[in-house]
């Protein structure tokens, strides 16, 4: 059995980001891998118009998910469910989706369709650039209020600009229909508020609520890594 954990926006380094969870997890016997998103210009090429999107996005979760035939837990955060939606699709080796403060979204869904109509005032929307990412000044009261101080001036440092256009491409299928899927809502979370995660939770067959801002790997990994367990004891 193995984890493949999917980051969400604006950041890079998705294997910093799961650390914490992740030692849990080796203790029990359990290895993981975080792959890059080329849109968070984690693979060389800048974000931006004309640069990378959902689609190498995708390409790149799914070359991860297709590599072997382990038995694998793929555990989505925030945007990362976006991806997933097309990459888990078909994938035999797959068995189990967790979603942390994320989206299930029906094909013809976009990541802008379960946002607000304006951009909320903690992220920074460059239209003319061609990104959008995470405000340094309103990050850590937003995103890391509950997490350690190492981890949260950690998680500052890996924020990126990513390709805008993300934002609006629709996905072409659903693939947490075919799989039993457990949605982690962070019942502290200040940039999708709770009540926003229990609503896009109705999709999931099993929900689980944890105190926790919206990077629980990084506040709770103990409590993470038990939600993962119990998904991977169920395979």
């Amino acid at each position: 059995m193995r984890v493949v954990f999917v980051h969400g926006a604006c950041v890079r380094d998705g294997a910093w980001w799961w650390h914490p969870a992740a030692a849990v997890l080796r203790g029990h016997g359990i290895g993981s891998a975080a792959p890059a998103l080329p849109s968070c210009g984690e693979d060389g090429r800048p974000a931006g118009h004309g640069g990378p999107g959902l689609a190498e996005d995708v390409a790149a979760v799914r070359a991860v998910l297709t590599d072997g035939d382990e038995p694998t837990v793929l555990v989505v955060h925030s945007y990362g469910g976006i991806v997933a939606a097309e990459a888990a699709l078909g994938v035999a080796a797959v068995r189990h989706l967790v979603l942390v403060s994320s989206y299930l979204p029906e094909p013809g869904q976009s990541l802008g369709d379960f946002g607000a109509a304006q951009p909320p005032p903690y992220l920074d929307v460059d239209p003319a650039g061609g990104t959008f990412g995470a405000r340094p000044e309103l990050f850590a009261e937003t995103y890391v209020h509950d997490c350690p101080p190492d981890l949260a001036r950690g998680a500052a440092e890996r924020l990126v600009r990513q390709s805008l256009v993300v934002t609006g491409q629709p996905v072409a299928a659903a693939a947490w229909r075919d799989l039993p899927t457990t949605y982690l809502v962070c019942a502290r979370d200040r940039g999708t508020p709770a009540a926003a995660q229990r609503e896009f939770a109705r999709r999931a067959d099993t929900v689980v609520e944890v105190a926790a801002g919206h990077h629980p790997f990084l506040s709770r990994p103990e409590a993470v890594a038990d939600v993962v367990m119990t998904a991977a004891g169920a395979c």
